[in-house]
């Protein structure tokens, strides 16, 4: 039986996903007493259990066992019913806390939190994260149309996982009407809800109880969840504030969109705007083939004012299917759709279903990682790795050639599948 110590802020809701797993198998898991955020994860002490300082973080009794990733520490701290008793079993509990990640997290997080005031409130990009997860409630509804836990009759770490993921949404945007058009889910979530080793963990869950309203004063300096991780929010338009007071008051959602020009200040407006014309370029990608489009790019590239990053998905272990994987490139595309305007990504998906990776080449203004610049482009970027490239360099020019001509293979060799671009 598992016994450890669970690194966490209070009422994380990925954290949730260990303790709620902890209390059916009986694991002795204990949350660690008088962790402040910022400070204790930046420790020279959890830094070195833990060097990318990011929580929910497990260290066993013994030290021998150190875990991030709310999915890996739920799964060690799991029996063998709520894993999966065998192979398929197992496979089909793990596809759906895939499913839960690139499916439910973004468009959750993209809709709540500019509610929580954790994200600044952009309608447009909270009617579309609405919109996603609405469309994958839909298929988890008709999954359950003719079942009672997601995988089999018992709950899975498939039930736990999904649970956790939804249940900010369940609490603050999931109105009784909405709930009602998704009677499966919501009689899944409720029956969730009243287990006892989920009540002992959370409590009563209240519910939604109308449609949300924003409120613009909420948007302060939090800290949100990120994927298992918390992160203050920089927020270059706060200092806007103070000129709009007479802005204040918060806008429904079916408002005129009047707040735009505050909301979508570009920050890459800050930069030099150097010689290196994005939407020039981009037309020459669309309408020319690659032996015209990519010479084009470098003879036009000024690396004094842009720069060239490399990016990789951490988690293909979570992969499954391949048009999962390719709704998970869309979705971040969709929610970074501010950054068009200065920023163009060629993402490619290596392999097939179960056994597959995913990794681009993006291009941006200035030389800095442009994500942390708004938080409206904050949701995803923390999923992958961001290398640097050397403009100059031949490694960089093969990598460009490739990403951009849709050709070549991963690290492990696997072939090209498909690509998207983000222009």
């Amino acid at each position: 039986m598992a016994a450890g110590v669970l690194y966490t802020y209070p009422e994380n809701f990925r954290a949730y996903k260990a303790l709620i797993a902890a209390q059916y198998s009986g694991a002795d898991v204990k949350v660690a007493p008088n962790f402040v955020f910022g400070e204790t994860n930046k420790s020279d002490a959890f830094l070195k259990k833990f060097p990318a300082g990011k929580v929910p973080a497990y260290e066993s009794a013994d030290g021998k066992v150190l875990l991030t990733e709310s999915n890996a520490i739920a799964y060690y701290v799991a029996d063998n019913a709520l894993r999966g008793g065998d192979l398929a079993t197992q496979a089909r509990v793990w596809q759906w806390a895939s499913w839960a990640d690139s499916e439910l997290l973004p468009a959750s997080c993209a809709w709540v939190f500019p509610y929580l005031g954790i994200m600044q409130f952009n309608k447009q990009n909270v009617e579309r994260a609405k919109q996603d997860l609405l469309a994958a409630l839909k298929v988890l509804d008709a999954h359950l149309l003719t079942r009672t836990f997601l995988v089999t009759e018992r709950v899975t770490l498939a039930d736990i996982v999904v649970f956790a993921t939804l249940l900010h949404a369940f609490q603050h945007v999931l109105d009784p009407a909405t709930r009602g058009a998704l009677q499966n889910v919501s009689r899944w979530f409720t029956t969730l809800a009243h287990q006892p080793g989920v009540a002992r963990v959370l409590g009563a869950v209240p519910l939604c109880a109308a449609p949300p309203v924003y409120d613009p004063k909420k948007y302060q300096d939090l800290a949100p969840n990120k994927k298992d991780g918390a992160k203050k929010e920089k927020k270059p338009e706060k200092k806007e504030q103070p000129k709009k007071e007479k802005k204040e008051e918060a806008p429904a959602l079916d408002d005129e969109p009047e707040e735009k020009p505050k909301e979508s200040k570009d920050p890459f407006d800050s930069m030099p705007k150097g010689t290196f014309n994005m939407d020039d370029f981009k037309r020459c990608y669309s309408n020319e083939d690659e032996a015209k489009s990519i010479p084009y790019f470098w003879e036009k590239f000024d690396p004094e004012n842009y720069s060239i990053w490399y990016a990789e998905y951490k988690y293909p272990e979570e992969l499954a299917k391949v048009f999962m994987s390719c709704n998970l490139i869309t979705g971040m595309f969709q929610r970074l759709d501010k950054m068009r305007k200065q920023a163009f990504a060629s993402v490619c998906l290596f392999g097939e279903d179960n056994n597959s990776t995913i990794s681009g080449v993006w291009v941006w203004r200035g030389h800095e990682l442009a994500f942390p610049l708004s938080p409206d482009w904050q949701i995803d970027y923390e999923s992958y790795d961001w290398k640097k490239l050397d403009p100059a360099s031949e490694e960089t020019k093969k990598l460009v050639h490739d990403y951009f001509a849709w050709a070549g293979q991963d690290k492990q060799g696997r072939k090209f599948n498909q690509g998207k671009i983000f222009k």
